[in-house]
């Protein structure tokens, strides 16, 4: 069995590689390397933006939070995953015109509020780009470890392989090619795996009350959760390449209302299913992983199915990330040729299978990402407004970072206990740092605009 397991996996990778390097850029030519400018449809974008997003964090979080939090708090999440394709869909436009030979989130800040802010917005989508691959990768070797006899850092170390060396070649247009085949792959994995272990579950299951805490608690949470996604992603390069890699405004529209739909629904779907395992009584393990529990009395072979929709989430999170990271980098400085790119792209994989390897948790560094993303995030849009300068934009920032601390400081009476409380020292993702950055960061900065003469 371990055979034909690790047989499956293997031929799946190899289809990965060949779609990847089939669809690569013109030699030589780094724009199209990055950016793919101007030549996707909005069904491949739309197909791009659901692949992309989508991560082995799907079969975790949101089945874990409609277990134990319910349907108000798991459809937090599907909004949460979904907003920034909104946003994108609704300001894309607007960033392409103001900004049309464009590559990275970075030339943005740049182009609007110089190169102070363009550090440190590159900074960060480095920084939760890095958390996120290795959370994936971390993933997936636990995954396999869990559903197989292969030990989980062949896994690990295959997928970082695999995605580098067709995104290290082919660029961008590597990453939406294998996209469209990894998110057919996982809707109909999903469904597979979804269609024959629910109707294993006893009646029960569909009788008995719904999970679901407190309503108050519920709408804390969702409401965290998608301040928490929604910033964070909207600093994922990897989103902001399709922003200029779209055929046209209507396609990247269009694109980003597909891709923002199916992900609502998918998002959905595996929270139902979380929420269907605690339903049911079953033991949903220690640490608590209701997915996976559902497959306890699901026939032996549908582990093969769940480990290739782990795989195929994976890859197609991170061959996105790879690239994302290789465009903050290439776009930093003049005069980056396209070879120092791509080993760029494999240099900064290294300490992150490493720590892949290492089996730890990384969701306290992911919550630490997400806030910083969510004390910039309102700032660095509002850069789309003519009266927003950059001393508004930097003293917005300033405030979000005083915001996040603020009610920790309030709650311990010390500068100590609220950068403590702002780090989740539980890794339990709280409402008051999140509101605290996001409502100070959009205050502080809109009030310093509007003070300003217009221009």
């Amino acid at each position: 069995m371990a055979y034909a397991t690790l047989a499956a996996l293997g031929a799946a990778l190899l289809l990965f590689v060949w779609v990847g390097l089939r669809a690569r850029s013109a030699p030589g030519d780094l724009d199209q390397y990055l950016t793919a400018r101007n030549s996707q449809g909005a069904v491949t974008l739309g197909l791009s933006f659901l692949a992309s997003g989508m991560g082995a964090w799907i079969l975790f979080a949101p089945p874990e939070v409609g277990a134990f939090v319910g349907p108000v708090a798991v459809a937090g999440y599907a909004l949460g995953a979904a907003l920034p394709f909104l946003v994108l869909a609704w300001c894309g436009s607007a960033i392409r015109r103001r900004l049309p030979q464009g590559r990275s989130i970075g030339e943005y800040a740049q182009q609007r509020f110089g190169n102070g802010l363009r550090h440190w917005v590159s900074a960060l989508s480095v920084l939760y780009m890095l958390c996120f691959i290795t959370a994936e990768l971390t993933a997936i070797g636990a995954i396999t470890a869990m559903l197989s006899d292969i030990p989980g850092s062949r896994t690990v170390v295959g997928v970082a392989v695999t995605t580098l060396i067709y995104t290290a070649w082919g660029g961008l247009r590597a990453s939406l090619a294998t996209d469209r085949w990894q998110a057919w792959l996982l809707v109909g994995l999903l469904a597979i795996v979804a269609g024959v272990a629910v109707p294993t579950l006893p009646s029960s299951a569909f009788d008995n009350p719904l999970p679901a805490a407190p309503i108050g608690v519920s709408l804390s949470v969702a409401l965290t959760l998608v301040i928490a996604v929604t910033a964070a992603n909207l600093f994922h390069q990897g989103y902001w390449q399709r922003v200029w890699a779209a055929a046209s405004d209507s396609a990247l529209r269009r694109g980003a209302w597909i891709g923002g739909m199916a992900t609502v629904l998918v998002v959905l779907l595996v929270g139902a299913l979380g929420i269907l395992a605690a339903a049911s009584g079953k033991h949903l393990g220690q640490p608590p992983i209701p997915f996976f529990a559902l497959l306890a009395d699901a026939p032996g072979w549908l582990a093969l199915p769940a480990l290739l929709l782990a795989l195929a989430l994976v890859a197609s999170s991170v061959d996105t990330l790879q690239n994302g990271i290789a465009s903050l980098v290439a776009t930093s400085r003049r005069g980056f040729s396209l070879s120092a790119a791509r080993w760029v792209t494999v240099a900064l994989m290294v300490p992150v299978v490493l720590v892949a390897l290492q089996g730890l948790s990384v969701l306290r560094l992911f919550l630490i990402a997400d806030l910083l993303c969510a004390t910039a995030v309102v700032p660095v849009l509002l850069g789309l407004w003519n009266r927003m300068t950059p001393a508004a934009a930097v003293a917005g920032c300033v405030a979000g970072l005083i915001g996040a601390v603020l009610p920790g400081w309030m709650q311990t009476g010390s500068l100590a206990g609220s950068l403590l409380a702002a780090s989740f020292p539980d890794s339990i993702p709280t409402l008051a740092p999140f509101l605290g950055a996001l409502v100070t960061s959009t205050v502080v900065s809109m009030g310093w605009a509007l003070a300003r003469p217009a221009r």
